[in-house]
């Protein structure tokens, strides 16, 4: 890979190579961000959004912060692409209103058995039978695609806003990014192994539901069930424990 100069001495050729150079990067994003969207959702917008995206990375990077491009690239690329998505308001309004039933029973019940919920305690919340809440997990497939990003109100603010965009080490960005890390591990130690490891092959492996579903011996569908699930669970207990509107680095 070439050389990266500060954006102010950048001349036109070395900004447009370092985007070409960066394209696929945005298209594999895009493209995972898509299988997780209705048909409707064009990847050949998702692509032109994220492009967007890169360049905005590419004009406001700075190497002296020590970070990579391709790291902060992607921070801006799929940002770019979520913020679109948000703009869009492209999921109906009764799978949104599914989604917080389903966070608001998982809350409930958790209260209320003061340990994590099973799925038939869920079910049991909803006043639904087993399969159709299951149904329901699949049918709010893609509505939790920032969710571990994001927790609050509508009002709320990314948890990625908590991170600096610049780089920048600052001693209070990397208490709140420990305390948000420590966080996260405590809340998913309590989950049911099987959506531990569907969260941990997703997001740390970067696996599709359809190679998860091949690794532990599941229909992919009920890898999105629990995937789903999993993440509305995360999602409850941060909104519950975060501090949203503390220390706040804009984005």
């Amino acid at each position: 890979m070439h050389g990266y100069t500060v954006s102010g001495e950048m001349t036109d050729d070395e900004r447009e190579r370092l985007i070409l150079e960066h394209l696929p990067q945005v298209r594999l994003i895009a493209r995972r961000i898509q299988a997780r969207l209705p048909d409707s959702i064009s990847i050949d917008d998702l692509v032109s959004t994220g492009v967007l995206g890169l360049i905005s990375a590419i004009d406001h990077f700075d190497p002296v912060h020590n970070v990579k491009l391709k790291t902060y690239a992607e921070y801006k690329i799929r940002g770019a692409i979520l913020d679109s998505l948000r703009g869009l308001d492209w999921a109906p309004r009764q799978k949104r209103r599914k989604s917080k039933q389903i966070e608001a029973a998982i809350a409930v019940a958790e209260q209320r058995l003061q340990c994590p919920p099973t799925e038939e305690d869920i079910a049991a919340e909803l006043e639904i039978p087993l399969e159709k809440y299951h149904e329901w997990l699949v049918e709010i497939r893609g509505l939790n695609l920032a969710s571990l990003e994001y927790a609050g109100s509508d009002q709320g603010k990314d948890l990625l806003h908590y991170l600096p965009d610049t780089g920048e080490n600052l001693p209070s960005v990397l208490l709140e990014r420990a305390e948000l890390e420590k966080l996260l591990a405590s809340n998913i130690a309590l989950m049911p192994a099987i959506e531990k490891t569907v969260l941990s092959l997703y997001y740390h492996e970067e696996l599709t539901l359809r190679e998860i579903a091949q690794v532990v011996n599941l229909h992919e569908s009920r890898i999105s069930q629990l995937k789903s699930q999993a993440i509305l669970r995360l999602r409850g207990q941060l909104a519950e424990q975060w501090p949203c509107t503390r220390g706040m680095v804009g984005a």
